[in-house]
């Protein structure tokens, strides 16, 4: 199997898609879902098929038995994680995460030898079967961490800098050159890491005084507003620092690399960058407004401007909750917790378990929160350094929750459970144990 039945498998999949009548279509709630999802929903406008959405946090047997009068459903960005699917009559499935036992139709890179962790997210995947919304299939692996954009990923891009629709520019790697003043783009630096500075927009500020750039009175700049000579001022400043190992070693190339810009969305600054995009679809998503993130990628009269204060909330919500987390983070041994129930949304207790020691962490975080239910939900977030040494959280939680009879599942560096709060103490001894022991065995 591999990349040539793949592609036999996605027009399949295309095929199976246009005999529907009137298809219910999930999809995830995250960056990943939302891009597969209105990728499916511009392939089912564009060929005048009725259809109904629905977005979803986790695909669950209580879910499932909602729909299970369905007579056509189309999965995005999940599916293909859970056997009870089964039981569901025409289905089609776009999916890249760890898939078992489902027999449905599915095209998924796992399924054909290929990579879902890092060369094909759920967009990419929709994207190669139904070809619609390029810029959105980029937007979704970037959000779903697959940077830099490569394998199957790479060989979309390609094509879509061929066509005009991606530029492809080397520029500074960080996250948030549009959106973030510089102190803050700093202090969240990740991939690289900035040794001394993480962390602290304080310290940040301090370093960009003593350049002599990006204050203009008392406000300070985003990136996007400094001139050349700035920027490569600033990127040279930083070069120096990290090539002096201040606070660790650290490879000073890794601070450019390519940055993913669609030229059709250059007046939309919130949609100009892949990163800034991906940001205002988890905003989105992950505060109950999915239909607001999709009718951003499908470009619907007034959707923007919804977005933009769906993004304000969602990084007011970020910088409250990150300062909570490192002010109360646990050490557990083969891993970090934070318990954010009660104190961070589900919504994004994942997301600020990502920014806890950005760069630096040298051991997998979990992060707990309560849903709609008050149900414990889990958040896990490793590092490429640690599945480098063999950590699989998504293969990790799903058997520690499978000892305590809660659901979890994923990618190797980030995935998500929920457990029996009864049974809470009894699954972070097991997964303790997991960890340690994928680890220890790749060692």
């Amino acid at each position: 199997m591999g990349f040539d039945e793949f592609l036999s498998r996605a027009k399949e999949c295309r095929e199976e898609v246009l005999k529907m009548k009137n298809p219910l279509l999930v999809n995830h709630y995250d960056c990943d879902g939302l891009s597969a999802g209105s990728i499916v929903v511009k392939f089912l406008e564009g060929n005048g098929i009725k259809h109904r959405v629905k977005t979803i946090r986790k695909l669950n047997d209580a879910f499932l038995d909602e729909i299970k009068d369905e007579k056509e459903v189309i999965f995005a960005d999940l599916g293909g994680g859970h056997e009870g699917v089964n039981e569901l009559d025409e289905v089609v499935i776009f999916d890249h995460h760890q898939t078992k036992g489902v027999q449905k139709l599915q095209l998924n890179p796992h399924l054909f030898s290929l990579d879902g962790g890092d060369c094909m997210s759920g967009s990419t995947c929709a994207y190669w079967a139904l070809e619609c919304l390029p810029e959105v299939a980029i937007v979704g692996a970037v959000g779903d961490m697959q940077y830099p954009l490569k394998g199957e990923n790479r060989l979309l891009l390609e094509k879509f800098i061929e066509n005009g629709w991606v530029e492809a520019p080397i520029d500074l790697r960080f996250y948030g050159k549009i959106s973030r003043p510089l102190p803050q783009l700093l202090a969240y630096a990740d991939e690289p890491f900035l040794p001394g500075l993480g962390g602290s927009e304080e310290r940040c500020a301090k370093f960009l005084e003593n350049l002599g750039i990006g204050k203009e009175g008392e406000r300070w700049k985003k990136y996007v507003e400094l001139n050349k000579e700035e920027r490569e001022k600033l990127i040279g400043a930083l070069a120096v620092y990290m090539a002096e190992g201040k606070g660790g070693k650290y490879d000073a190339k890794q601070l450019v690399g390519e940055v993913y810009l669609f030229p059709r969305f250059k007046h939309i600054s919130e949609l100009y960058d892949a990163g800034e995009f991906s940001t205002m679809l988890n905003a989105c998503g992950r505060h109950n407004e999915a239909q607001i993130g999709m009718d951003v990628c499908l470009q619907r009269e007034g959707a923007i401007e919804k977005g933009r204060k769906m993004l304000e909330m969602h990084k007011r919500m970020l910088r409250e909750g990150i300062e909570f987390a490192y002010k109360n983070v646990k050490d557990w041994g083969p891993f970090l917790l934070l318990d954010g129930r009660g104190v961070i949304d589900d919504g994004i207790i994942g997301v600020v378990a990502g920014m806890v020691f950005p760069g630096n962490r040298k051991k997998p975080i979990i992060a707990l929160s309560l849903d709609e239910k008050k149900d414990i939900k889990l958040s896990g977030r490793g590092t490429r350094e640690l599945i480098a040494r063999g950590l699989n959280l998504g293969l990790g939680l799903r058997e520690a929750c499978a000892s305590v009879g809660g659901q979890g599942g994923g990618h190797a560096i980030a995935a998500g459970a929920t457990v029996p709060p009864e049974r809470l103490d009894e699954f972070l001894k097991n997964f303790a144990q997991i960890i340690a022991k994928q680890i220890k065995e790749k060692n």
